[in-house]
């Protein structure tokens, strides 16, 4: 029987789609008596830069999160196989309680509304140190068996075409499509050296499971904390991407001191624990700068992508933040002072202290 808006569990959900409502009503009806969901309970808990939906359902002992990820767009099962590794590791992340595959639903424990992003915020608002403090020791402890435990052998490989396919989002993206500009030979060759550079760090850095989001709006303050959302692009490369990805943040940033507080913590942990960091912390360092770069010009790409081509132009308003974290280590490293230059003109500004 075919289901009406009035009668529909998804009726306070918009979708755009008839047939797919029609589906995720069935499919909902299928799993729900085995868990007492209440399908008049049904609300958007979240969505984010890809096609997927959360929403958040009330059943009969706890509520639960129900993915719609539409097959054509996404697919589930590399989500289903990180978050199968992240519990056989003991960290905190969704259970996949039900799955359709096939149709691109699941339903997942909840692990509750109080995102990282927001308690640190409201922590640094509040001047409330301590709080900081626990929550990014967590999440660096976290981290850490994450590093140690997940098995990365079955991980996709973070190789020198993923690397340079996600950089060259920067110029397809944020140089020629948000401002308009064209880069000459020279510009360009300039650009292929830096990214060469780039891309020969990375590789050169001892592999280890990489979640590849691993920042604030991903993690959940909960018990045990943190809560791992948003780990499905799980692959197997740097041993920096990570600590980068914690420390240079999309949505929150920290001044260098706090960050190198963080950084040494992390490093003197990992080499405790027999992680493969680098002996001198002054070269771990700069490999984390070098990682945070490539994925800064990858994140200014896919902010300027998901305006353009996505319709979500909020993300565009970050892109300052980006400008200023890459600009800030291009202009500190020998090879990289093209860069800088390079991006000057998309900020606006003109900098004279650069490496050549």
């Amino acid at each position: 029987m075919t289901s009406t808006p009035s009668s529909s569990a998804a009726a306070a959900i918009a979708w755009t789609d008839d047939a797919r409502r029609e589906r995720f009503d069935r499919w909902l009806a299928a799993v729900g008596p085995r868990h007492g969901l209440q399908p008049q309970t049904l609300r958007s808990a979240s969505s984010d830069a890809s096609f997927r939906r959360y929403f958040r359902i009330v059943g009969q002992d706890a509520s639960f999160i129900v993915m719609d990820a539409p097959p054509a767009h996404e697919d589930v099962r590399p989500f289903v196989h990180v978050a199968q590794l992240m519990h056989a590791a003991g960290l905190h992340a969704p259970l996949v309680v039900e799955q359709s595959v096939d149709e691109g639903f699941l339903l997942l424990s909840d692990l509750g509304s109080r995102l990282y992003l927001d308690e640190l915020n409201a922590a640094v608002a509040a001047g409330d140190t301590a709080t900081v403090t626990r929550l990014m020791r967590d999440a660096i402890a976290s981290l850490l068996v994450w590093q140690q435990q997940v098995d990365a052998s079955t991980l996709p490989p973070y190789d020198e075409a993923l690397l340079r396919r996600e950089m060259q989002l920067f110029p397809d993206w944020c140089v020629e499509r948000e401002y308009g500009r064209t880069w000459g030979d020279a510009e360009q060759a300039q650009w292929k050296s830096v990214t060469d550079l780039l891309v020969r760090s990375a590789l050169a850095q001892p592999t280890v499971a990489v979640h590849r989001d691993y920042m604030p709006r991903n993690l959940m303050t909960s018990t045990p904390n943190p809560g791992i959302l948003d780990f499905q692009d799980a692959v197997r490369g740097p041993i920096t991407y990570d600590v980068a990805s914690l420390l240079r943040d999309a949505f929150i940033s920290w001044d260098e001191e706090q960050e190198i507080d963080w950084a040494v913590r992390y490093w003197q942990q990992a080499r405790q624990t027999g992680l493969p960091v680098a002996d001198d912390f002054g070269d771990f360092w700069r490999q984390l700068e070098w990682m945070g770069l490539q994925r800064h010009l990858k994140v200014l790409g896919i902010f300027c992508r998901l305006k353009h081509r996505d319709g979500k132009p909020k993300y565009s308003e970050d892109l300052p933040r980006f400008f200023r974290y890459a600009h800030h280590v291009a202009s500190r490293y020998n090879g990289l002072g093209a860069l800088a230059r390079l991006i000057e003109p998309l900020m606006g500004e003109t900098r004279t202290d650069v490496f050549f």
